[in-house]
This record gives structure tokens, sequence and C-alpha cells, in this order.
């Protein structure tokens, strides 16, 4: 499959279009959470979804465990792409899958748990199509949008063992997203806070220069070895 690139924590119509021009159309909107508050409101957030139709592929990240909560909050926003943060359940998620046709993202958080339990929680790969590393804040108790990253030796072992598509997060920017994805080797890469300012805007600059190494890096990748 096609390298995913996302930018997570979209703000407005205005700042997913700048994003989007730089070549990037996986675009993450977090609502419903546990820690952090959304930057939009729900409405809002339908309205940039809609407004971008399906030149986007437009991410509900949410904390949402139970498949008619998430199924009919995608539907209201008008996104078939989910990647859930909460504790959810396999018989939930095939509940969703039975439901309607959603490209489902889990998340596995590095630091809350140890390997051990990490490797445990590949029980979810019949019932999702990708994974996402993400990185647990111990101080605040957030799995996301943390702007930490984590040992990335962890998701390295998880890209070995899993057969679905794992996407790297936690702290990933222009700086550090070479040396990421050489070493972890990831199905795609996402970004929240690496490519925004200090008032928690998208920085355009920011995301263009996230974009190049990200391509960049990818592509010698995969002209190295045709199957990665």
């Amino acid at each position: 499959m096609k390298s995913i690139i996302q930018v997570a924590g979209i703000r407005s119509l205005e700042e997913a279009q700048a994003i989007m021009a730089c070549g990037i159309n996986y675009l993450g909107f977090p609502l419903r959470l546990d820690i952090h508050t959304p930057d939009l409101t729900e409405e809002e957030a339908s309205r940039i979804i809609r407004s971008l139709g399906k030149r986007c592929k437009s991410v509900l990240i949410t904390y949402l465990n139970k498949a008619r909560e998430i199924t009919e909050f995608s539907e209201y926003l008008g996104t078939n792409y989910v990647q859930l943060h909460g504790p959810v359940e396999p018989e939930e998620l095939v509940k969703i899958k039975k439901a309607k046709k959603i490209f489902i993202i889990k998340s596995l958080i590095i630091g809350s748990v140890n390997e051990k339990c990490l490797v445990e929680n590949m029980r979810f790969e019949p019932y999702v199509d990708a994974f996402i590393t993400d990185t647990f804040d111990p101080n605040t108790g957030a799995s996301g949008a943390t702007g930490l990253t984590h040992d990335w030796n962890v998701s390295k072992r998880i890209v070995e063992i899993s057969s679905c598509p794992v996407i790297l997060a936690g702290g990933i920017n222009h700086t550090n997203v070479r040396e990421a994805i050489r070493l972890v080797k990831p199905a795609g890469v996402d970004s929240h806070t690496g490519v925004e300012d200090l008032h928690g805007n998208k920085d355009p600059i920011l995301v263009k220069k996230f974009m190049e190494e990200t391509t960049k890096t990818f592509d010698e990748l995969l002209n190295r070895n045709p199957e990665l």
C-alpha cells in the first residue's frame, strides 16, 4: 500500500487546505477525547470534512469504544476513517465492520504498558486495517498529541510482527522523521504538535519540511528494497 502520511489536529478549513497543498491527504480530527480538549466543535469538524470531500481522507481520532457511538459519530462527521485510542474490545470492532465500511486504525501506546502487553494487543489484527504507535505521557496521562517520542525499537518490533500496516506517531517532526523511518520502517507516519507553531496552529513551512523529509526517506527505502 502507498505510504500513509498524516497530520493531526486540524483547526480550520484553511489549515486543512494548506496541508493538502503540501501533498498530505490524511488529516486527523481529534474529537470526544479522554484528556485533551478538542480544537474544533463537532459541527465545525463536520463542515470541514464534508467541504474537503473525497479528495481528503479525514480521520476521526477518538477515545470512543462502543461500535454504535463510533459508527454514528463517523456518519455524522462524514468520514469512513477512524483512529481509536480508547480501550475498545475486539467484538466492538467486529460490530463496526458489520455496520459500516470503515477503515479502522487502532492505537498501540508505548510507555503505558510493557512490550509484552503491546505484543498481546496484536490480537486486534483480524479486526483492524492498521495500527498506530503513539507515546504515553506519565505526567498528564495523555496517550497522543504529547509531543513526546518513545522507544522506536518497540515500534520496530511491532512492525516486524504485524500483518497490518503500522503508522509511527509520537513527537515526529521534520528533524527526526528520517531517522525514525529508517529504524522502524513503518507503513506511514503521523505528526501533530511537530508541525505546529507556538500558538498550536499548523505552520505551512514545518508541514512542507515534514512532507519533504518523509517522502524522500520512504522513496529511498523503496528504491533500496522494492518489498519494503
